[in-house]
């Protein structure tokens, strides 16, 4: 099933997503009881012949013409953004770092996330604006002191994301949180795909970005090297995860600030973010 987040009459709602049509929660006698995506993953954790039923009922449904403009971020206020950096080998030797024995990890904030479609903008502050293809996946269920052989028992769902990121606020401090938090940069959409419609853990898909139809990172999300299980397994031992919280992945090589000269968006870009079976994410730059 594909799920999406999206505005109906100025009203944030969700529905499920069948091409460029939808049946809406009202339409499946939810928006009362689960108003939001995030509020129907809650449900359907607490109550697990939910997400079956609803595919059932949706298919019976009538489905209305999707409006892309509408569209959100996929869950537009998740509880927690947690990212990986250096996640894929080729992009940590493109950077020259080191892949480390445990992941390295920042967070994002909601009003970081962009939905599909919208326009991404370079700040007036900086012009260096990155470029970053990575999966991202949604909590389904609490996880804490999860083995990583059960991690993936978590797993609500998987995304695109474009992790665009300042690379000169990114290197301004020893954390990379400022650089990764500018309004509107961190593309997440457009659709939410159920983990039961791709392979475990998301593996062995084709993951690539393209700026304006060029091919800039080209890669496997089996080149991963903490996979989603292990990332779950590892964080869960710190903390809880809750339902809707966000995992975003790490992005392979081939990013603009690596290239020689580097590469940024620029206003007038269009750059597109596709994940084999998951969906494609495009945002035009704008400044």
């Amino acid at each position: 099933m594909r799920f999406i987040s999206y505005r109906a009459a100025g009203t944030p709602t969700w529905g499920v997503a069948s091409g460029t049509r939808v049946v809406s929660a009202r339409t499946l006698g939810l928006q009362e009881a689960a108003p939001t995506l995030l509020a129907f993953i809650e449900r359907c954790a607490s109550d697990p012949t939910l997400q079956s039923a609803t595919a059932t009922r949706a298919a019976s449904l009538p489905a209305e013409p999707l409006d892309e403009s509408a569209l959100l971020p996929c869950i537009p206020q998740p509880g927690k953004i947690y990212c990986l950096g250096v996640n894929y080998v080729d992009h940590a030797k493109e950077g020259g770092n080191t892949v480390a024995d445990y992941p390295a990890l920042f967070m994002r904030s909601s009003t970081s996330l962009l939905a599909h479609g919208a326009p991404l903008r370079v700040p007036a502050i900086s012009d260096k604006l990155d470029y970053e293809a990575e999966l991202a996946l949604v909590i389904g269920r609490t996880a804490r002191h999860v083995p990583e052989a059960d991690a993936l028992t978590s797993v609500f769902g998987y995304a695109c994301f474009n992790d665009a990121t300042l690379r000169d606020y990114q290197r301004k401090t020893t954390q990379w949180t400022i650089g990764k938090n500018f309004e509107a940069t961190g593309g997440f959409g457009p659709q939410l795909v159920t983990a039961d419609e791709l392979p475990p853990g998301c593996t062995g898909l084709r993951i690539q970005s393209r700026l304006n139809g060029q091919v800039m990172q080209d890669a496997n999300t089996t080149d991963m090297v903490f996979g989603v299980a292990r990332t779950i397994a590892l964080l869960s031992q710190c903390m809880t995860l809750d339902p809707g919280d966000v995992l975003v992945m790490g992005t392979p090589a081939g990013v603009g600030y690596a290239r020689t000269p580097p590469v940024w968006m620029r206003a007038g870009d269009t750059i597109e973010i596709e994940i084999e079976r998951v969906g494609l994410l495009r945002n035009p730059v704008t400044g």
